[in-house]
Parts: C-alpha cells; sequence; structure tokens
C-alpha cells in the first residue's frame, strides 16, 4: 500500500482545495489535485491525493469511500501506476 489515492466520481467543478479539505478530515493531506481538462480548464471528473502516512490513506479509503463530496458519491481507492500506454518515438527522421 502506498500513501497516493485515486479519487472518482468527483464533480466537474471541484477545486485541490476542496478535495484537500475533504481528507483532511481524516489524516494529514500531503498533496491534493483534481484532474483538469487542458482545452476547457474544466475537471475530468477525478483526482489524486497523497496522504502523509500508509496508515492515513487506508483510514481514508475505510472511512472516505462511498461519501458525498459536492453532492457526488466518491470512490475512494489506491493509486496505481500509470500504465505504459505504448507510446514509441518516431525513428524515421524524415527530411
Amino acid at each position: 500500500m502506498t500513501n497516493k489515492l485515486f479519487v472518482a466520481g468527483l464533480s466537474y467543478d471541484i477545486t485541490d482545495a476542496k478535495l484537500e479539505a475533504h481528507f483532511a478530515q481524516v489524516g494529514t493531506v500531503v498533496s491534493a489535485k483534481a484532474i483538469m481538462d487542458k482545452f476547457t480548464n474544466q475537471g475530468k471528473g477525478f483526482g489524486f491525493v497523497e496522504m502523509a502516512s500508509e496508515e492515513e490513506a487506508k483510514r481514508a479509503i475505510n472511512k472516505l469511500n462511498g461519501t458525498q463530496l459536492d453532492e457526488r458519491t466518491i470512490v475512494v481507492k489506491e493509486a496505481k501506476p500509470q500504465e505504459n500506454r505504448g507510446f514509441q518515438p518516431r525513428n524515421d527522421h524524415r527530411n
């Protein structure tokens, strides 16, 4: 288990501050980031929270998974490492 959490089901107008405040109820938040669309600057409905310890991360999962935040039911689980999407740089050096 790590200290990093994946949070889904967020409202599209959630802020980092609201996300942090919600998780601060159960422990020390190192960082909270709601993921935003780079073109519209609207939330994508998910984010990541890093807690100060594994114990606090477990507590956050147990106490906050299924709770309401901005009138939406959120899902809280351990963040998994980002998968390799198979991107390969082009090597054909066209001129």
